[in-house]
């Protein structure tokens, strides 16, 4: 896994640093989306509230990782697995939030339809959120 974040990180053109390599493993690791508190908490290390909220900024802004917005406000982050690039995201599959666990899950395999706007109107981003019980919460 290793190999894997240093080829990321430096295709991106980002240096290698402690924060950037356990922040990106947490992410390769996990189903789920992450709140910055989940990642503090499962970082393990001391790394201070600003350097992963840069890091978090960085990967964003390369296309590493793209934002989720919730119901309350919060801001939610996931690993961008549909080829965004540096200023292009282009994530557009749908976001499934489980009524039971919490937890949101991006179903990249799902991708959000096609919408019509009326002329005059140009669309950045489409947003589509499913609720219900995830497959680990029905068992």
């Amino acid at each position: 896994m290793k190999e894997e974040i240093t080829t990321i990180l430096k295709r991106n053109s980002l240096s290698v640093t402690a924060s950037r390599e356990k922040i990106l493993t947490l992410f390769l690791g996990q189903d789920v989306a992450l709140s910055h508190s989940d990642i503090e908490k499962k970082a393990g290390e001391k790394f201070d509230r600003v350097t992963v909220y840069r890091t978090l900024q960085t990967f964003t802004d390369k296309g590493i990782i793209h934002t989720i917005p919730t119901v309350d406000n919060a801001i939610l982050y996931a690993l961008c697995k549909d080829n965004c690039t540096q200023g292009h995201h282009h994530d557009q599959h749908v976001h499934f939030i489980c009524d039971k666990c919490a937890q949101t899950f991006c179903l990249d395999n799902v991708v959000t339809p096609d919408v019509k706007l009326p002329q005059g109107y140009t669309s950045q981003q489409i947003e589509v959120v499913v609720k219900g019980v995830c497959k680990a919460c029905k068992k």
